[in-house]
């Protein structure tokens, strides 16, 4: 599978979130080939500001492979991570995160802070952006519009 096929799959999750009421953010991790863990955004559900996509996709990963280190783990996400996520991100060890839309506010990969690149850390995260984008953004923006039609 290609970075896209990986990033529909995290759409999937978002289009979950969506039907949910949450703000549609989807996750999925991938060793070997194989997703290991998946989430969505789960904020308004469970009351946990923590409650991120990407944070309960690589819980879910780490406790599917027996191992907190992600080591060989790329994280699909359709959205630039905040700052909570980057720094789980980093604290997993995950090798990789690919994402789809940049997050203007909050990013902190690219936009606004570069968490994952960070010198005084032990550990940096390859990162690849801009994966169905387009796709990435719309959902988003038809989400919030639709909320402000409300």
């Amino acid at each position: 599978m290609t970075h896209a096929d990986y990033m529909q799959e995290a759409l999937a999750e978002a289009r979950q979130a969506a039907a949910k009421g949450e703000v549609p953010i989807g996750a999925v991790v991938v060793v070997n080939g194989l997703i290991v863990g998946r989430g969505h955004d789960l904020r308004e559900s469970l009351c946990d500001a923590s409650a991120h996509a990407e944070i309960l996709a690589m819980r879910q990963a780490a406790g599917r492979l027996g191992d907190w280190r992600l080591n060989n783990a790329t994280l699909y996400v359709t959205v630039e991570p905040c700052a909570m996520c980057a720094g789980a991100i980093t604290q997993f060890r995950v090798q990789r995160l690919v994402y789809g839309a940049p997050n203007a506010k909050f990013g902190s990969v690219d936009s606004v802070l570069n968490i994952l690149q960070q010198p005084r850390f032990n550990h940096r995260v390859e990162v690849i952006a801009g994966i169905l984008e387009d796709e990435c953004r719309a959902i988003l923006q038809q989400f919030f519009r639709t909320l402000r039609n409300k």
